[in-house]
């Protein structure tokens, strides 16, 4: 039977933010010399605009929570005529609330589905930043990166393999002591854009045993005697923290917290087979090898992609936003908030996204998503 810890289960802050201010993005490098160089993609010129006076509200991915808490102070700083309420529900409230038209933007690192695109067109999912997922664990004396793939995780989570020192992971781990603890798998009781992106892996590496159409932010765990559930990613480390044992799929901008709670974390094997840390330099390699082929929709999976030197477990995280607000003022407050984000003048700079360990976007995703914003009304 699943055991549900509810840690963390909503997390709430409201922001007041702010403004008035116009700015564009980065001018375009002149080529230098006569013979022809491959040319680097143009910035992004992102105009902020002015907003009215709103009260907007986001709820969604607990992942991208801890940036919003960032983003909403330094917005707040210029545009003090918009209020903003946020919370950390996970993803899948994020989508819902967003496609009922109750928040003004919901927050996802999942994509939407076809299916609710289908039944939903007014609905986008608007790139605003990258970010990845580390599989932690609570071993008692191990304190090394083991080597882990999609089909040992997968019969982990299927309860197929259910001891840290069983074979299959020691010829991974040669030269290192795991003891015969029980792995206990922890996973999230909510819709989580976590789970869309830990199913995805398993499905892309273990088709057959795990089943290649198997994830999404809510997928059915096996009933196992040993395995706990938790909401948010506050309590994917909580839980993980109090049951040695434990493995979990955790977002990469709760790793301080992972590693304050003595938790170790993985290499993965990627889908050029390399077993890669989770390093900002092997998420972009990863994410470049995207840039140019995410859709206008900005919709794409960047799962185990076959990417040399890549880590596999990267996304999008995403901005949920019915084209069609509630009135043009709250449109106007919403499209500025969203400019400002993904702006690499603004929002998009490193200085806001290390202090979570995401990445910024491409210039062409960053044009993308910034058509998308304009069609809000």
């Amino acid at each position: 039977m699943t055991t549900t810890l509810r840690s963390g289960v909503r997390l709430m802050t409201v922001l007041t933010i702010a403004g008035a201010l116009t700015a564009t993005g980065l001018s375009t490098a002149a080529s230098a010399g006569t013979k022809k160089k491959p040319k680097a993609a143009a910035p992004a010129t992102i105009t902020v605009e002015k907003p009215a006076a709103a009260n907007l509200t986001e709820t969604g991915s607990t992942l991208l929570y801890p940036l919003w808490n960032i983003w909403g102070p330094a917005y707040h700083h210029t545009y003090p005529q918009v209020t903003l309420t946020t919370a950390g529900t996970g993803s899948g409230t994020g989508i819902a609330d967003a496609t009922n038209n109750t928040v003004n933007i919901g927050s996802s690192d999942a994509y939407l589905s076809p299916s609710t695109v289908a039944a939903n067109p007014g609905l986008l999912n608007i790139p605003l930043a990258i970010s990845y997922q580390v599989i932690a664990y609570n071993i008692p004396g191990v304190t090394a990166h083991l080597k882990l793939n999609g089909t040992i995780l997968t019969k982990i989570y299927l309860g197929r393999i259910t001891r840290w020192d069983d074979p299959a992971i020691a010829k991974l781990n040669p030269g290192i002591n795991l003891p015969g603890t029980t792995i206990v798998p922890v996973h999230r009781a909510d819709g989580s854009g976590d789970t869309f992106l830990f199913s995805q892996y398993l499905a892309r590496q273990d088709g057959p045993e795990w089943g290649s159409g198997n994830y999404g932010t809510s997928v059915t765990w096996p009933a196992l005697h040993s395995a706990l559930s938790a909401q948010g990613n506050g309590g994917m480390v909580t839980t993980c923290q109090a049951t040695p044992g434990c493995i979990a799929y955790i977002g990469i901008s709760f790793l301080a917290q992972a590693q304050k709670a003595g938790l170790q974390y993985a290499q993965l094997l990627n889908g050029n087979g390399q077993y890669m840390m989770p390093t900002a330099q092997a998420v972009a390699k990863e994410a470049a090898q995207y840039a140019n082929i995410t859709p206008a929709s900005g919709a794409i999976s960047m799962i185990n992609g076959r990417v040399n030197g890549g880590y596999p477990i990267i996304n999008y995280e995403y901005g949920i936003v019915n084209k069609n607000q509630t009135s043009a003022s709250t449109a106007q407050a919403v499209r500025s908030l969203l400019e400002w984000a993904i702006s690499p003048k603004f929002g998009n700079q490193m200085k806001f996204l290390n202090q979570v360990n995401f990445l910024p976007l491409p210039a062409k995703v960053v044009a993308q998503s910034y058509k998308q914003i304009k069609s809000i009304k």
